[in-house]
């Protein structure tokens, strides 16, 4: 649901003359648990892959390309003041992923994953 309701939202105003399918296929979504939230923070982990096919053909208009779109997780009093203002970990990730996709579409190089430290690294050890 977080996916679909980001992507609508960020799709949502894509200019283009071309109407696509967007295929997409989550390779992992790692949000925080409550303990780590509530404590030290980290890392909302989320890999997924994107195809772009034509809404009237079906075919491939581009080749599908992964993407990595991770985000800091609020840890201790920011995750708090952050639940206090309605920013609930739903509503970031929905909020990022949407910005994420229209980065995407919209621009020459994507989206760049932030470089987020020793807890990203560990997150995307394979």
């Amino acid at each position: 649901m977080i996916f679909e309701d980001a992507f609508a939202r960020g799709t949502s105003e894509t200019p283009g003359d071309v109407p696509v399918i967007l295929d997409v296929e989550v390779l992992r979504f790692h949000a925080l648990t409550e303990k780590t939230r509530y404590t030290v923070g980290g890392v909302h982990s989320i890999r997924f892959k994107l195809s772009i096919r034509s809404l009237e053909t079906g075919i491939l208009l581009e080749e599908p390309r992964e993407i990595q779109a991770d985000l800091v997780g609020y840890g201790g009093s920011m995750a708090i003041a952050a639940e206090a203002r309605g920013q609930t970990q739903k509503v970031r990730i929905t909020a990022h992923l949407s910005y994420v996709i229209d980065t995407e579409l919209t621009t020459p190089n994507g989206f760049e994953n932030p470089r987020l430290g020793l807890v990203q690294l560990l997150n995307n050890i394979q």
